[in-house]
């Protein structure tokens, strides 16, 4: 028998983030933004994070760099993002959003909107504003603890 809780918060915040994950990809499939889901989290990371070198954009999405460059060039090919090269270091590339975007992220707003409604449904404002009090508070603890470097280095 194993002493695994299938509802311990690793487990719950997993399962949300997949469940809002696939939410978000049908509602911005079903807007005809004429971007794919994966070219949406690049477009909504890149607007979160502002000028970005690419590789920092592929960390904070959670995917390999092979694969965002594939969903760059497409959102470069569509006229939404420009990729420049960084002044620091010539080789590495800077990724920026172009006016163009602004309406496809408008669209993602509305679907991120739209869903906010779905999840918060039966919670108070101020239960909700708890909620996301409490998990503002969890991620800061797991980026300072990344930040740490373990005792035996």
């Amino acid at each position: 028998m194993s002493d695994i809780d299938p509802d311990s918060i690793g487990f719950l915040v997993s399962d949300l983030a997949r469940l809002i994950r696939a939410a978000m990809d049908r509602a911005n499939a079903a807007s005809g933004i004429g971007v794919t889901p994966g070219e949406a989290r690049v477009l909504a990371y890149s607007a979160r994070s502002g000028p970005v070198r690419q590789n920092r954009l592929a960390e904070l999405i959670g995917i390999e760099a092979m694969t965002l460059s594939g969903y760059l060039d497409a959102l470069e090919a569509k006229g939404l993002i420009a990729r420049e090269a960084d002044p620091a270091d010539r080789r590495a590339k800077i990724v920026r959003l172009l006016p163009a975007a602004d309406s496809v992220l408008e669209a993602i707003a509305g679907s991120a909107a739209a869903l906010r409604g779905t999840l918060s449904a039966g919670f108070t404002a101020g239960e909700w504003a708890e909620l996301k009090a409490a998990l503002i508070r969890i991620r800061s603890n797991l980026c300072e603890r990344a930040e740490e470097k373990p005792a035996n280095e």
